[in-house]
Parts: structure tokens; C-alpha cells; sequence
């Protein structure tokens, strides 16, 4: 009978440990490459799997479009110095009589402090009757009341002043810094305006969203675009509400990475490439840079694109493959767009688990009591 040395037999038994080992499905931060292609549509799964190239990477590069319609963009300033509603005058009438209609023993003129226009525009003014105030300057508003007054007592003189009233205010609530109801005057009649005069935002700028609501209405644009486009400094109008928020989006980070957890967008536009920096990037040892994945709820016209094919019906399931090893992968990486709610996930490389198994093997403790102790129980 032919006797093997100890070396080779222990060397046997080393590799069948380590299949052994490999065979009963040792802890793992999720499928590998191999399990997941396998779940494609092509295999029989759920979803569709693309490999990112150039093409597929111009395909998905649309994201959400911000701006304000027509509507908004069309309307004019107003006008500083027009009555509207809800605006609040000063009068006082100066008669050129000792004992006028208006005054008495305290002088020849008199005081009308606080004379509120109405909802419907109309202002009261004693023998001058209910008069209309919306829609006219104080200057022609003041000649309306003297024509009025001129034929009840000789020669008036009236004086008009616009204050500040409800009429003529916007709201601002949100991430700005002093949030509140500010008048419509003349250096703030336009959304930049009125936000510098609030404070600005609380937020980072490139984060921070802008939206005004104008009835039933809505628009919505980034802040910084503010300061770039002129177009976008819209003409404010009474009853406006303005709203500053912080971008909500988000995606998941998940496998062999620096980090997994929920993570917000920290810019407008982001890229694979900055998401995977955002959570520490790949580790070393156990990630596999040819096994990225971006799991996504595609919209119809892109996945059409994407699969080249007019018969898909509705969001699709899509999940892009990145390989960082690639001749130009980093390039890719960097060019992907990541949308709200994305998934990305990294899978482990192969030779990760044949680690895990070979510190099992050449650990002091049987099999079993290493991989208790790996799996924490």
C-alpha cells in the first residue's frame, strides 16, 4: 500500500476545508456579481441588466428640470408707488377756511392716518364719499380727492402717503434665515430681492430650493440658479408665498463599501463616481471594482432608450453595471448620473470569501467555532 507524505495529505485536506468551508455560504455583505446577472430578464428574472458604456450613460443622463413658466417669467414689477388692496394711506387735508368741513379748533388741517383700502379697491374719505383707490399712484389718488372736495369747500389741499399694508406682502417660510411677511417695496418687487432682504438662505446654496406659489400656481428653481440666470429673478406679486427648502434627495449605499446607509445628494448634479466618495469609496481588500451595480425604478421613455425597444410599457427595473477596471470605467463612472431613491451596491470580490475561509482554517478554532465567531454569535 503506497503511503502519501503528511505534507501532501495535509494540503488535501487544507483545499477540501477550504471548499467545505466556501460550500456552507460563509457571512457576506449581500449577492456576489454572478448571483445578481443571473437574476436578469435574459435568465428569467425581474429586471433588466446594461452594462454602462458611453451610449447608456448619455441615455440615463437626464435629471429633473427646474424653472418657472411663462406665466411668471412675463409678469412686470410693480409699479412702488400703485395702490393695491389691502394697502394701508396716510391723508391730510388742508382747507382754506377757518371753519372747514374737515377742521376745527386745532388748525386747518386734518388727519386721516390709517385709511385702509378695501378688497374690492375702494377707500371712504369724509364728503369726498367712497372712492376708488386700487390701481392709481397717491399722486392721482390725491387730485380724485381734491376734485371731490373743491366744489364742498374752497381751494383744498390734500396730501396722499402710501404705508406698508397686507395688500402688498409676500410670506416667506422655510430655510431662510428670518422667515416672515415682508411689504412689496421697491428693493425687494423680485424673488432675489425679497429672499436678500430675508436674509437669505440657512441651507448650503447648492443645495437649497427655491419655490413660489402663486395661487394655484407653482414654480420651482435652485437658489444659485438665481444668481446666474437674471431670467429666473421673477416680478413678485401680493398674496405671493415663497418657500425655501433643502434638497430631499437621497440614495442608498450598500455591499463592500466605506459606508452603508441612506445618503443626501450634497450637490445638484451627482455623479457614481462622487457617490461611492461620499461613503468612503471601495475597500481595499473585499470590494470587486468590476461589480458595481445602480439598482433603479427606470421612467418608460428612458428605459426605451436605454433597451432600445418602443414595446416597454411603464417604469422598469433596471439595474446598471459599472466596472471601474475598464479602460475608460473611471471615466464612465464619473460621466453616470445618480437620481433620488437610487440603489448602489458593491458587490464583494471572489477571492473575499477564500479569505474568510482561509483565516477559518488557519485560525486555532475548529471550523465551527470560527464562523461563530465571525457571525458575532
Amino acid at each position: 500500500m503506497k503511503c502519501f507524505p503528511i505534507r501532501w495529505i495535509r494540503g488535501v485536506s487544507l483545499v477540501a476545508a477550504i471548499g467545505l468551508l466556501a460550500a456552507c455560504q460563509l457571512p457576506k455583505s449581500g449577492p456576489n456579481k454572478t448571483e445578481i446577472l443571473s437574476g436578469s430578464v435574459e435568465n428569467g428574472g425581474n429586471a433588466f441588466v446594461v452594462e454602462v458604456d458611453d451610449r447608456v450613460t448619455k441615455a440615463t443622463s437626464a435629471v429633473p428640470q427646474f424653472g418657472f413658466s411663462s406665466s411668471f417669467r412675463s409678469a412686470q414689477n410693480l409699479t412702488a408707488d400703485t395702490v393695491r388692496p389691502g394697502d394701508v394711506l396716510g391723508l391730510t387735508i388742508w382747507e382754506n377756511v377757518d371753519d372747514g368741513l374737515l377742521s376745527g379748533e386745532t388748525g386747518l388741517a386734518t388727519a386721516l392716518n390709517e385709511v385702509q383700502v378695501d378688497s374690492e379697491g375702494f377707500i371712504f374719505v369724509p364728503y369726498a364719499g367712497r372712492m376708488r383707490a386700487a390701481g392709481n399712484t397717491p399722486e392721482q389718488l390725491r387730485v380724485l380727492i381734491t376734485n371731490k372736495l373743491q366744489d364742498q369747500t374752497p381751494d383744498p389741499q390734500v396730501e396722499v402717503r402710501r404705508v406698508a399694508g397686507d395688500g402688498s406682502t409676500v410670506s416667506l417660510t422655510g430655510t431662510v434665515l428670518t422667515p416672515g411677511v415682508y411689504p412689496i417695496e421697491r428693493p425687494t418687487r423680485s424673488l432675489l430681492g425679497m429672499l436678500s432682504q430675508a436674509g437669505g438662505v440657512s441651507v448650503a446654496s447648492d443645495i437649497a430650493l427655491v419655490t413660489l406659489i402663486r395661487g394655484d400656481q407653482k414654480g420651482t428653481v435652485w437658489y444659485e440658479d438665481l444668481f446666474r440666470n437674471p431670467k429666473l429673478d421673477v416680478a413678485l406679486r401680493g398674496g405671493d408665498r415663497i418657500l425655501v427648502e433643502e434638497d430631499s434627495r437621497s440614495y442608498i449605499a450598500l455591499g463592500a463599501t466605506g459606508g452603508q446607509s441612506r445618503v443626501a445628494f450634497d450637490s445638484q448634479d451627482l455623479s457614481a463616481l462622487e457617490a461611492l466618495a461620499q461613503v468612503g469609496g471601495l475597500l481595499t481588500l473585499s470590494s470587486d471594482p468590476t461589480g458595481i451595480f445602480i439598482l433603479r425604478e427606470e421612467r418608460q421613455d428612458v428605459a426605451r432608450n436605454v433597451m432600445g425597444r418602443a414595446d416597454l410599457q411603464g417604469e422598469q427595473r433596471m439595474i446598471y453595471l459599472l466596472n471601474l477596471t475598464a479602460p475608460n470605467g473611471l471615466f464612465i463612472a464619473r460621466d453616470f448620473v445618480i437620481r433620488d431613491d437610487d440603489t448602489i451596491y458593491v458587490t464583494e470580490a471572489p477571492y473575499a470569501q477564500w479569505s474568510k475561509s482561509i483565516s477559518l482554517i488557519a485560525g486555532g478554532l475548529t471550523p465551527i467555532a470560527n464562523v461563530a465567531t465571525l457571525t458575532g454569535n
